[in-house]
């Protein structure tokens, strides 16, 4: 999720409808200028006895997040309630942010390639595990939580947190869940005009269900088998239907950044904020806010960056803000990290992997791409797809188009090696024909004999 940096410049009030669609124009990028972010959570853990730190407990979090000053990452603080917090870190390598219950997120810097992106996963890695070990704290590669419940986990002194805490089980019954207990891997990808980015929008979103597959990690839930692979993504089902799913829309002929204006503004609002401060408006319209008729700010019109706070609180598989977010990848160890930007730069960046990677999902249709969405957090590959067949019947010839792409690209290392070994991991699921979550739960019946705990040894970083 989204963490306030810094505070924000003053903007013009947003006077005409055409500045939100405008917000979209100003992400469009010639192509030598495209970039790769990559968003990666992990857990927090205390290394004694598997507890999830707090903010304020010695050795916790606000301790981590300082320790890692000595690296040039800078504090950013946040006025509270309760005084003022550092609630993040910023740094030549991005930002450091924290999710609801303390798991530690690194939102990557935009960079060129893949090589660039695993050497700063590498760095960053590396300098929490470098101050976690000093601290008695690690840090674990899952999707959610293998043993948690909710009332054992912290909750981070932010202002939005309080406020969707709130408002979360007013729209559905694991919007805390979702807040609390998972962790993601994600990239956030460039588009040359609002055509591109409408093609980018469609193969990401028709496809998700395969990265889905591909990353199913989270089959674990207080201590025992859910009975999902990919657990976390189930959640996303019950969250908050007014702001997550597979957008049909964005199918539809005349989709473009007017279109997603109009998704967005029908979004409910979770808050507004105003000299570091956060108002809540939970479950507001920002169409009232347009017409200065909000009632938590009455006669007040939006600027251009409450109306990019508000596309950060919209999660649906694919998100547009002057970027594309990928957003459907369980958390997982160093390697995958990887191997999620290289799946879809090599399907997105390249002109003509992007047109193979539509022909393959062009012809389904909506009720095919929900079906597929619904079965993929307990079906994995065996979920079906259109035409009788099911998702691992062509798993292989999408990482050969995603292979082709970033063979396309050119990108070497210094080595003179390019990135195509990036989705070696990705590889290997389907060579083996088992996901993470399938790995994991045969050593559950196994070697650990029925013994979560033993995950936290074999899926630390």
């Amino acid at each position: 999720m989204s963490t306030k940096t810094a505070s924000s410049a003053k903007h013009a009030v947003i006077e005409h409808r055409d500045q939100l669609i405008a917000s979209f124009a100003k992400g469009e990028k010639p192509k030598d200028r495209w970039r790769i972010g990559t968003e990666h959570e992990k857990f927090v853990y205390a290394l004694g006895d598997h507890h999830a730190p707090s903010y304020d407990e010695k050795g916790g979090i606000r301790d981590l997040l300082m320790g890692l000053q000595r690296f040039g990452w800078e504090p950013v603080i946040e006025n509270g309630p309760d005084g003022a917090n550092v609630i993040a870190m910023t740094g030549a390598d991005g930002s450091l942010s924290l999710e609801p219950a303390g798991q530690f997120e690194l939102s990557g810097a935009p960079l060129d390639n893949l090589h660039q992106t695993c050497a700063e996963t590498g760095r960053h890695l590396e300098q929490v595990k470098t101050v976690g070990d000093e601290l008695g704290i690690g840090f674990l590669g899952l999707g959610m939580w293998p043993d948690k419940t909710r009332a054992e986990l912290p909750i981070m002194p932010k202002g939005r947190y309080a406020i969707m805490l709130r408002h979360m089980p007013r729209v559905g019954s694991m919007g805390l869940d979702m807040m609390l207990r998972t962790c993601t891997i994600q990239v956030n990808l460039d588009y040359a005009s609002e055509a591109d980015m409408v093609k980018k929008f469609r193969v990401g979103l028709a496809l998700q269900p395969l990265a889905t597959a591909l990353f199913a990690n989270s089959p674990f839930t207080e201590g025992k088998p859910n009975g999902m692979l990919s657990y976390r993504s189930h959640i996303w089902s019950d969250t908050d239907p007014a702001r997550t799913g597979m957008l049909p829309f964005v199918f539809e002929d005349g989709f473009g950044y007017e279109r997603y204006a109009e998704y967005a503004l029908d979004v409910p609002m979770y808050f507004v904020y105003r000299e570091g401060t956060y108002i809540d408006a939970a479950g507001l319209s920002f169409r009232d806010f347009l017409k200065g008729e909000l009632s938590v700010l009455p006669g007040e019109l939006p600027t251009i960056d409450d109306w990019n706070d508000h596309l950060s609180t919209a999660f649906p598989e694919v998100r547009l803000k002057t970027f594309l977010e990928m957003r459907g990848a369980d958390g997982g160890p160093w390697s995958r990290i990887c191997a999620l930007p290289a799946l879809w730069v090599g399907l997105l960046y390249d002109d003509a992997a992007l047109d193979a990677a539509w022909d393959v999902v062009k012809h389904w249709t909506m009720e095919e791409r929900e079906a597929l969405r619904s079965s993929v957090p307990k079906l994995g590959l065996d979920a079906p797809i259109a035409g009788g067949r099911r998702l691992r019947d062509i798993a292989g010839d999408v990482l050969d188009i995603a292979h082709a792409g970033l063979s396309a690209r050119a990108r070497f290392d210094a080595g003179g090696s390019n990135e195509t070994g990036f989705l070696d991991p990705l590889r290997e699921v389907v060579r083996s024909g088992k996901v993470p979550a399938e790995v994991l739960l045969e050593k559950y019946h196994g070697v650990w004999d029925g013994d979560v705990s033993r995950v936290y040894e074999d899926m630390k970083f």
